[in-house]
């Protein structure tokens, strides 16, 4: 699979894990009963695996190494927390403030990260 195709799919699937963190998210605040459908404990998981899978693949075929690459690197180290927040908000913070706090917070990571894939910078300028 080239790598133009890899990007491709690596990018969709950064917006649909956009926007089911954020539905999910949404539903946290409103105690929706959506959040535990069956479905929703399921695609999250398969769209981020795909991502996931994309990346690295791009990273293989584009020959890119994090060591060498610093916003690679922190591309990588973002994400790291982004897991560690979504898991806090979506599921271990202990009450709806720290919840919607650790929301906000991986919000924020998403657009960094997001910032530094657009301008392979480790601090991102005015995009």
């Amino acid at each position: 699979m080239g790598y133009v195709l890899l990007k491709l799919i690596h990018v969709g699937t950064v917006y649909i894990t956009f926007g089911l963190f954020l539905a999910r998210g949404i539903w946290m605040l409103l105690d929706s009963p959506r959040l535990q459908d069956r479905w929703v404990k399921i695609v999250p998981h398969l769209n981020d695996t795909l991502l996931l899978t994309a990346a690295i693949g791009m990273l293989i075929t584009g020959g890119l190494n994090p060591l060498v690459h610093p916003w690679l690197l922190v591309k990588i180290t973002g994400l790291l927390l982004y897991i560690w927040l979504g898991t806090m908000a979506l599921k271990r913070g202990k009450t709806k403030a720290q919840r919607s706090l650790y929301f906000v917070a991986a919000l924020a990571v998403i657009g960094y990260i997001i910032a530094v894939a657009v301008t392979k910078q480790v601090i991102p300028g005015l995009i």
